[in-house]
């Protein structure tokens, strides 16, 4: 795996605020064969209980989702590709969250990374993605955020927002590589 400073590193250059779902010079092609190298990988480690998606409106190229009693790691196993940078992460659980790297084996971690080499792609370990983000670019948390104090100078109450204890969560690198926009 990349020294994690390089990662960061990676993470910052392919910031770009002019394009928030794919990158200026996104080749969908290289897109398409590294997300079936990815799949085709997992599919060869756990059989016919995963499956494959692609993503639309979403920095997020596509999502391999393997269920709980496929053999995966503790609970479900989730591989992502970002349409940026060939960025790749892994998870468990059914959403994203801080604790979903907790279940995944470093022989996985490892056999993962040399997949992500093989198919010209970089594993981005989930806990960076969780790092904060301080980037240029608004993500879907600015957006929400944004939305709420619109709404508040309006004097009109947001019910589902006023409900929402994560209303002051900063945005982290996932929402900006790994989310809808």
């Amino acid at each position: 795996m990349l020294p994690l400073d390089e990662i960061r590193t990676l993470l910052s250059e392919h910031d770009d605020p002019h394009h928030r779902e794919r990158p200026r010079d996104f080749d969908a092609q290289t897109s398409a064969r590294r997300f079936a190298l990815l799949t085709s990988a997992l599919e060869r480690r756990f059989g016919p209980s995963g499956r494959g998606g692609l993503y639309q409106d979403a920095s997020a190229y596509g999502r391999y989702s393997v269920l709980a009693d496929g053999g995966g790691p503790t609970g479900r196993l989730w591989v992502e590709l970002s349409n940026f940078g060939g960025f790749v992460t892994a998870g468990t659980g059914a959403d994203w969250a801080a604790h979903s790297a907790e279940g995944l084996s470093e022989e996985f971690v490892t056999w993962l990374d040399e997949v992500c080499t093989a198919a010209g792609c970089v594993f981005v370990p989930l806990d960076v993605l969780m790092e904060p983000y301080n980037g240029p670019t608004p993500t879907l948390v600015d957006d929400d955020r944004m939305l709420a104090e619109a709404l508040a100078a309006l004097g009109l109450d947001d019910a589902e927002g006023a409900e929402d204890e994560d209303d002051d969560t900063p945005p982290v690198w996932a929402d900006r590589y790994f989310d809808y926009v």
